[in-house]
């Protein structure tokens, strides 16, 4: 592996874009410094450019195995490379789901086989799998869906649920879809006569997820037990977190921060997602929340269907969409309008992800951390088209939007694995290690 030298960019160091060098030598950083050795190495010469630690999404759904036909770790993984991801956490909800030490085992095997960049995988909770969920190794988290959502992985039964936080690894992340399961079966005979996707997020309203997470950071308190919120969709629940919180933390997603319900004139049902779109009141409670600190982490719930299965209407169409390869594209985008600044993208979507998970040697450019960077030019404008997407769905619901800022050379432990848009097939990612 040839060592790598990059000069020239505003590197991201210690809070704050300098003017640095950076150098790689086999999988690690070396040196970050002022002027650093080039003897041996390959030189980028990247003037004009901003170098992030690499991206790391935490909440993506790849699909392999058991629906290979709308994605698996091979298209999905060329997606991260070319929208500057260097690392995922990929979700349990697959066929079969990922409930024990064995599933778990087979899907790092394919990441080993198949990752183009560096991986980690959820163990599913269910009702009755609390003594897998004990001796698990290997993971990066635990993930409880509360409401159902895509596959069958579902807890419902509140006993289960105190037992999970009583009794697994109190360090250990247990990561929560929150939507209250019984309120949606209550409420669904209410709304199934009408087609109109605003019915869909009426039903699955703020009311859904607010009880829910209610309950979560509630019983993570009483259990003093690490919880995380995924995908935060209201600002009504961004009132149960709090800044520098270390104990429950939560995220948001990009569609949850750009997207709201009169976007479901454009999109129709390829904007159905759970959970579901909500308001621009929302949109702007969800910025609030990361400039506050309540909320620390951006990532996408990458979950891509076929157009076809999309197209079924609001009841029959699966919930879910792609945005690995457009996530970084579409902050920086908004940073640019002034939205936020390129030093909280940093923190939002590279260190804090890589601090709620105890990552080692991830999220921060600095001597013997993993060599995960990922080259930027914030000015950069592109349009998004269906018909370059490498997501192996092939859509994406930003198609025909022009973003102002993109990855151009993405590097992962070393290699680089995009670069004058193309990715290297050669290049392979590694397990990623946590301190839990």
């Amino acid at each position: 592996m040839k060592s790598i030298v990059i000069k020239g960019a505003k590197v991201y160091h210690n809070g704050r874009f300098q003017d640095l060098e950076v150098r790689t030598d086999g999988p690690f950083i070396s040196q970050v410094a002022s002027r650093v050795s080039t003897d041996g190495a390959r030189v980028i010469d990247a003037s004009g450019l901003h170098l992030f630690p690499g991206i790391i999404d935490v909440q993506v759904h790849f699909r392999e195995p058991g629906n290979t036909y709308k994605e698996d770790l091979e298209s999905a993984t060329r997606a991260c490379a070319k929208g500057g991801v260097t690392s995922f956490c990929e979700m349990p909800n697959t066929s079969p789901p990922a409930t024990n030490q064995k599933a778990m085992d087979y899907k790092l095997s394919l990441g080993a086989k198949k990752s183009r960049v560096n991986y980690s995988f959820f163990v599913g909770a269910t009702n009755d799998n609390l003594d897998d969920l004990i001796g698990i190794k290997r993971v990066c988290g635990i993930k409880v869906f509360l409401g159902a959502s895509t596959g069958d992985l579902l807890v419902d039964d509140m006993k289960a649920l105190e037992r999970i936080f009583a009794e697994t690894n109190k360090n250990r992340v247990i990561a929560f879809h929150c939507e209250d399961e019984a309120f949606l079966r209550e409420r669904k005979h209410l709304f199934e006569h009408r087609s109109d996707m605003r019915a869909y997020t009426e039903w699955r309203n703020v009311e859904a997820a607010y009880i829910s997470s209610h309950r979560v950071v509630g019983l993570a308190r009483k259990y003093q037990h690490r919880a995380h919120i995924l995908h935060v969709s209201s600002a009504r629940e961004t009132e149960l977190f709090h800044p520098r919180d270390t104990l429950v933390t939560a995220e948001t997603s990009p569609h949850h921060l750009l997207l709201n319900v009169d976007d479901y004139d454009r999109l129709g049902t390829l904007g159905k997602m759970n959970p579901p779109l909500k308001y621009r009141e929302d949109n702007a409670g969800l910025w609030k929340a990361l400039q506050n600190g309540r909320i620390g982490v951006i990532a996408t719930d990458h979950a891509p269907h076929t157009l076809e299965e999309k197209r079924r209407g609001t009841w029959k169409a699966p919930a879910g969409i792609p945005a690995v390869e457009n996530s970084l594209a579409l902050i920086l985008d908004a940073s640019s309008r002034g939205m936020c600044t390129l030093e909280q993208v940093v923190q939002w979507m590279c260190e804090n992800p890589a601090r709620t998970y105890a990552m080692k040697r991830k999220g921060f450019i600095q001597p013997g951390y993993d060599a995960d960077l990922t080259l930027v030019d914030p000015n950069a404008e592109h349009v998004v088209r269906n018909s370059e997407q490498l997501t192996k769905c092939g859509w994406s619901p930003w198609d025909g939007q022009k973003l102002r800022g993109r990855a151009l050379t993405t590097i992962v432990r070393g290699q680089v694995v995009y670069e004058d848009g193309q990715v290297n097939d050669d290049v392979r990612g590694s397990e990623i290690e946590f301190a839990v």
